[in-house]
Formats: structure tokens, C-alpha cells, sequence
């Protein structure tokens, strides 16, 4: 397969290709290409056995490979394992990098904060928040009786783009 096929493939293919920078899916292909033991394009409970005795474990019980195999749709071809990188990576480090920013405020991980207390931290700390941007943000969501702002629910929808039910 020429260059441009193979590039023409790869852009016009599945959309996780999409959610990747081509280094990274270079990357992505050297370790598949590593964990692929036998060279057959799929990675099965042999490959991920021979791929952790590389690593110098020995002795993985069957169950255990079997639950990682079962993470998958179907067989595990450079696609898929795509796919299961693509999901695993989605969503979870921005949220989980903005929630443990919150906690700083909120260091017995209540999941709120005093609004005012939040307004003056981010009207007064590092890149400074004007007033209009407080007000936005307050508008969107809004404190609770008690004055407090579910920074948790905040977070998933930043992260997500919908409030939780």
C-alpha cells in the first residue's frame, strides 16, 4: 500500500483516528505492535500473557486475562484498541484534573463550596476572573439555599456538556 493510501485510510477510517494526533497513533501502533506476540493483527489472552511475561510477570491467572479480553466489543484488532484508548482517556483526566482543583477549596471533599467564598478566591488568585465572568458562571449554576455551589456537578458538566439527572 502506497503512502497516500495508507494515509487516506487512516483520516477516512473510524473517528477515533480523529481524536488522536498522528504521533500518538504512531505510538499507539508501536505498542500494539509490542503487545501483538504472534503478528496476526489481533491481540488475544496468549498475546497479553506473553506481553506480561516480557514485563517479568509470570504467573497472570487466566480470569484476569480473560476480564481484560472481555473489555472489548469484539476481537482486539489496531481499531479497537484504538477505541479502548480512546474511551479510557475521554472525559477522565479533565475532570478529574478540575475536581482536584476544587478540593483545594474544599479539603473534606463536600463536593460544595461557599460561593462567596469561591467569587472572592477567583476574583482575587492567579488569572483573576472579572465580574461579568463570575456572574456568568453564577447564572449557570447557581448556589444553593445555603449559599453553596456544587462544584462536582460543575465539573461533569465542564467536562461532559450535561448536567447529571
Amino acid at each position: 500500500q502506497s503512502p497516500k493510501k495508507a494515509k487516506k485510510k487512516i483520516e477516512g477510517g473510524s473517528n477515533v483516528f480523529s481524536m488522536f494526533e498522528q504521533t500518538q497513533i504512531q505510538e499507539f501502533k508501536e505498542a500494539f505492535t509490542i503487545m501483538d506476540q504472534n503478528r496476526d493483527g489481533f491481540i488475544d489472552k496468549a498475546d497479553l500473557r506473553d506481553t506480561f511475561a516480557a514485563l517479568g510477570r509470570l504467573n497472570v491467572k487466566n480470569e484476569e486475562l480473560e476480564e481484560m479480553v472481555k473489555e472489548a466489543p469484539g476481537p482486539i484488532n489496531f481499531t479497537v484498541f484504538l477505541t479502548m484508548f480512546g474511551e479510557k482517556l475521554k472525559g477522565t483526566d479533565p475532570e478529574e484534573t478540575i475536581l482536584n482543583a476544587f478540593k483545594i477549596f474544599d479539603p473534606e471533599g463536600k463536593g460544595r463550596i461557599k460561593a462567596d467564598y469561591i467569587k472572592e478566591m477567583l476574583m482575587t488568585q492567579a488569572d483573576r476572573f472579572s465580574q461579568e465572568e463570575i456572574n456568568q458562571m453564577f447564572a449557570a449554576f447557581p448556589p444553593d439555599v445555603s449559599g453553596n455551589l456544587d462544584y462536582k456537578n460543575l465539573c461533569y458538566v465542564i467536562t461532559h456538556g450535561e448536567e447529571k439527572d
